[in-house]
């Protein structure tokens, strides 16, 4: 995640004031790359070759204009069950240790720690806290060069399961250095383009691990650029 790709101008058009009552506004100009911050990654995102979600071939929806698929004005309304796993009580690290993958024995062992008694089930967002962005600030390097994450296994048995979306408090949410044998964003290949998930990316878990919470009604509106990729989300956790 490279902040210094994202700008903000603030602009005064109405400086001058207007009419009898003196009015004058501001407004704000963004110029940058969406995929900074908390976000999610629409289906165009994310190919196998040149092919993307239901085998659609890039040639056949992705324009320099944007996509005339997959556009991230395309995305519905959330709102679900999230289930918060927290990584870092799992393994007794903060944070969890770069290249550390989450597999089913991981995900399931961080359920019954947290005593979530409820399975995993369709349409259920699964975010994971691994103390990552903890990072952000303090120690960039580290925090750009890797990650603990989901691994192969466990995006499979989290697809088998149905979920709706995958996020972390990381900038990939797949492991990274990945597993051995493992290609680049395969985890990445698995939920979007293989199985429709969606993928949340350093969604801010901390204060609902230090409150104990591992499962709450979850609600996301993303805003609606037509034809965008990605998209800077604000998403509300319910307990």
């Amino acid at each position: 995640m490279r902040l210094e790709n994202f700008s903000l101008q603030v602009t005064q058009p109405g400086a001058q004031p207007l009419g009898a009552t003196n009015t004058t506004y501001n407004d704000d100009i963004i110029v940058g790359w969406v995929g900074v911050g908390t976000q999610i990654d629409g289906l165009g995102h994310i190919g196998i070759g040149s092919y993307f979600y239901n085998c659609v071939n890039a040639s056949d929806f992705v324009t320099p204009e944007g996509l005339t698929q997959f556009g991230i004005q395309n995305l519905p309304p959330i709102a679900t069950r999230a289930v918060i796993l927290d990584m870092v009580d799992y393994f007794g690290q903060n944070p969890v240790a770069e290249g550390t993958a989450f597999n089913k024995k991981e995900i399931l062992g961080a359920m019954k720690n947290q005593r979530v008694r409820k399975p995993i089930g369709r349409g259920d967002i699964v975010l994971f806290h691994t103390g990552w962005t903890d990072l952000i600030g303090v120690d960039n390097a580290r925090y750009n060069a890797g990650e603990p994450g989901l691994g192969v296994q466990g995006a499979n048995y989290l697809a088998s399961l149905g979920v709706a979306a995958v996020g972390s408090d990381s900038w990939a949410v797949e492991v990274l250095p990945a597993e051995a044998g493992v290609g680049v964003f395969e985890v990445h290949q698995i939920l979007i383009p293989k199985n429709g998930i969606y993928i949340l990316e350093n969604v801010v878990t901390r204060e609902l691990v230090d409150d104990g919470v591992s499962e709450a009604f979850f609600s996301l509106g993303a805003f609606r650029v037509t034809g965008g990729v990605q998209a800077i989300i604000n998403p509300i956790a319910i307990v």
